[in-house]
């Protein structure tokens, strides 16, 4: 991971004296904007590999700040909030955030997330055939899922389903995210119906194992975690 790129927005010295300490310690080439204007400056004249941004700044905030770059790039983004910032942090995730992280954070806990973001991040193929990760081998043409080696049978739209999860690994996705990008803008509303069919997947995926790969973010949403 040494030598990869962060930039960090923060608009709080003392956060942003710490995470330029301890990154640059652990070998990641840094930069720090105070402001999100700042930031995208940044991005352009200095592409980072991953952004780490608070949510509360002036002029424009984090959830902005999120959309601009993601309209550009699929770039990792993980958010810093306070307790109490739940409906921000939801917009965050649905405006493209991959992660949040709540203040005061354990920065061990940061550098893991930092570290499994850079790690699982690759640009898509534009003429994608299989993914592989970390226990899944998903063959797109064929509908064909290996876990471990062992091929599970999935409905249509569960199939559909475990893509979506497989492309983003080790990232929150909220309710919204998942029930637009599965069943269309008209079932943003549906979480019962997501809750059903999430829960019929988890059943196949881990039937006869002890491995937890889909975990349930509270009031949130969903995060897949594949393995090694």
């Amino acid at each position: 991971m040494a030598g990869r790129r962060i930039l960090v927005v923060d608009d709080e010295p003392q956060i942003t004296r710490v995470l330029r300490t301890t990154l640059s310690s652990h070998g990641y080439e840094m930069r720090v904007a105070n402001d999100a204007e700042a930031a995208l400056d940044v991005v352009t004249d200095w592409p980072p590999e991953l952004i780490i941004t608070d949510l509360s700044m002036p002029n424009m905030t984090g959830i902005e700040l999120t959309r601009k770059v993601r309209a550009k790039s699929q770039i990792p983004i993980i958010v810093l909030s306070v307790r109490g910032e739940e409906r921000s942090k939801i917009e965050a995730l649905d405006a493209g955030a991959d992660d949040y992280i709540t203040k005061p954070f354990n920065m061990n806990e940061l550098l893991a997330r930092v570290r499994a973001h850079l790690r699982r991040f690759t640009p898509p193929e534009l003429e994608e055939e299989e993914i592989s990760v970390g226990d899944f081998k998903i063959n797109l043409p064929n509908h064909q899922i290996l876990v471990r080696g062992e091929e599970v049978r999935l409905t249509p739209k569960e199939f559909d389903l475990l893509v979506h999860f497989a492309r983003h690994p080790d990232k929150v996705i909220t309710h919204a995210a998942l029930l637009r990008s599965i069943w269309g803008p008209q079932s943003v509303n549906q979480n019962e119906y997501l809750r059903v069919f999430v829960g019929q997947l988890r059943k196949k995926l881990e039937a006869g194992t002890d491995r937890h790969y889909i975990l349930t973010e509270p009031w949130i949403g969903y995060r897949f975690t594949p393995g090694e």
